[in-house]
């Protein structure tokens, strides 16, 4: 499997929202359309614990979500790490107690198709750091927030990166895609 970041973020990169920029029902519809594409391809969702309780606390609720999101969520495998949370609580939900770059590096080496890691900032840059990422996708929205961690860790080598694909949305949101060159 091929391990993707995926994740909203700032003009200056910032994926941290410390300001109410990003609302997750407020997607146009060839955003939605662009998300539910690259979600098919998805066998296994990565969060870190804060992401994920987000997430549970959140999508579950929506019972009028017109986008698809909260019935893909339900569906997906979700590995979640973490080595405090006793029960996940959400069905097709696995904690990983383990070292999580060593899962990472299980799950990636596992027949099928793509393990997406979104928001989990702190495992996304530890993911950076070990060279584990095959692709990153960045949803770039036009907003400064001018603080708050970006996509990539403050001290990460970053490789050269390929563009593989990009596109502007009616919103103003712009998506890339680009892959280490390796």
């Amino acid at each position: 499997m091929r391990i993707i970041i995926t994740q909203n973020m700032t003009l200056d990169g910032r994926i941290e929202m410390l300001d109410d920029w990003f609302d997750p029902q407020a997607q146009d519809e060839e955003l939605s359309a662009e998300l539910m594409r690259q979600s098919a391809n998805e066998d296994v969702l990565l969060l870190g614990r804060q992401t994920f309780e987000d997430f549970r606390g959140y999508w579950p609720l929506q019972t009028h979500d017109s986008t698809g999101v909260a019935a893909h969520l339900d569906r997906v495998d979700k590995r979640v790490v973490s080595t405090t949370l006793a029960e996940p609580e959400w069905q097709n939900s696995t904690v990983i107690r383990e070292d999580p770059l060593q899962a990472a590096a299980a799950l990636r080496d596992e027949p099928g198709r793509d393990v997406i890691l979104t928001g989990s900032i702190t495992l996304a840059h530890a993911l950076i750091t070990a060279g584990l990422v095959d692709e990153y996708r960045m949803f770039t929205y036009p907003v400064w927030q001018g603080r708050g961690r970006g996509f990539f860790p403050e001290d990460a080598r970053v490789p050269r990166l390929r563009l593989l694909d990009s596109k502007p949305f009616v919103s103003g949101v712009v998506y890339s895609a680009y892959e280490p060159m390796r």
